[in-house]
């Protein structure tokens, strides 16, 4: 996530309101006004070179769609960085929400984020249709212009102009999934004649932006379906604080002022003691806290205006599956998913 912003012209093809996604079951079990839903990051433990940590982690998520979170969240790094020391999903994003789509069925799968600046938006555009179709409807994306400068040479790119191929991707992603144009006049290509298949499930996919992907506040207020941010300091109320008004000020640059998602996450090492305060580790990248603590910062998210809290619990000491059960049962019943509509038929 980048803070610093490229002034890049509104490109949204269909005008400043944002799509209606009134019939997108990953969006609507995950979204709401005024109210909060959770889901959880991938990996389920932190990659160290030993692929071992990832043997059973599709069957977790398995249970996390079955106890009735909102969404399962895969992260896209392509090139491990040893500077950065963090290896991400591992898998390719695409291919394993395939594959998470097969042994799920209600939870929405979520990507935090695809690099929208590394690949041309017509591979993403069928990866992501691709997707969508055979979960029924439940992809939603995260979109970010990535932040790991080691990658663009290694594509042939500049990672100075990231920001302005993130804005020109979009727009062209947008263009494909709407299937209407004769043809398409971009910096990233020229398309005429053809159109992409599949479409959507339901027309269209949600672009969550993350942080400003260096474009200004204005292009994510009329841009972006939502905004998804880090969520500043999480072992006082007044990390929220200072959330709530970012949220605001997002907000206040909808054109139609309407509803719009926005999302946050943090990484945390849930104690098994409820009542363990709330601890910043490792320099404030991870939480440490007992579920009592955890219920109240989900609160303060969500009276801050977050509509959705990824929590990721790679770096945690205890099993994994212990505590997805603990989430399941003691706080996912106070911020629970959305029925919204049903996924369509996944039987392909």
């Amino acid at each position: 996530m980048n803070d610093t912003t490229t002034r890049i012209a509104p490109v949204r093809t269909q005008g400043a309101s944002a799509p209606c996604f009134a019939s997108h079951p990953g969006y609507n079990r995950m979204f709401a006004q005024d109210q909060l839903t959770l889901g959880i990051f991938l990996p389920l433990r932190f990659y160290e070179g030993d692929m071992s940590v990832l043997v059973g982690q599709a069957d977790l998520v398995g249970e996390i769609d079955r106890l009735g979170f909102a969404a399962t969240w895969v992260r896209d790094v392509p090139l491990f960085d040893p500077y950065f020391g963090d290896a991400g999903q591992v898998f390719d994003p695409f291919t394993y929400l395939a594959y998470l789509a097969a042994r799920t069925r209600r939870v929405a799968l979520a990507t935090g984020s695809a690099i929208f600046s590394l690949r041309h938006p017509i591979d993403l555009a069928k990866a992501a249709s691709t997707i969508d179709q055979l979960s029924g409807g439940r992809l939603v994306m995260g979109i970010a212009s990535g932040d790991r400068p080691v990658e663009f040479p290694a594509y042939g790119l500049e990672h100075s102009e990231r920001g302005e191929r993130f804005a020109a991707a979009v727009d062209y992603f947008r263009r494909l999934l709407q299937g209407t144009d004769s043809s398409i006049d971009s910096s990233l290509g020229h398309l005429s004649g053809a159109q992409l298949l599949p479409r959507p499930a339901t027309g269209s996919i949600p672009l969550l932006v993350t942080g400003s992907s260096r474009q200004s506040m204005q292009w994510l207020g009329e841009q972006a379906d939502g905004w998804l941010t880090y969520p500043h300091a999480t072992h006082t109320a007044a990390g929220p604080r200072q959330l709530a008004e970012k949220i605001r000020a997002w907000r206040s640059h909808i054109p139609d002022l309407g509803f719009r998602p926005h999302v946050t996450n943090e990484w945390i090492d849930l104690d098994d003691n409820p009542d363990c305060p709330r601890t910043p580790l490792r320099g404030g990248y991870v939480l440490k806290t007992g579920r009592k603590g955890l219920i109240e910062l989900l609160g303060e998210w969500r009276d801050a205006g977050v509509n959705h809290g990824a929590l990721g619990i790679h770096m945690a000491q205890r099993p994994a599956g212990e505590i997805i059960q603990e989430l399941g049962e003691e706080v996912l019943p106070l911020f629970p998913s959305h029925e919204g509509p049903q996924p369509l038929a996944q039987h392909w």
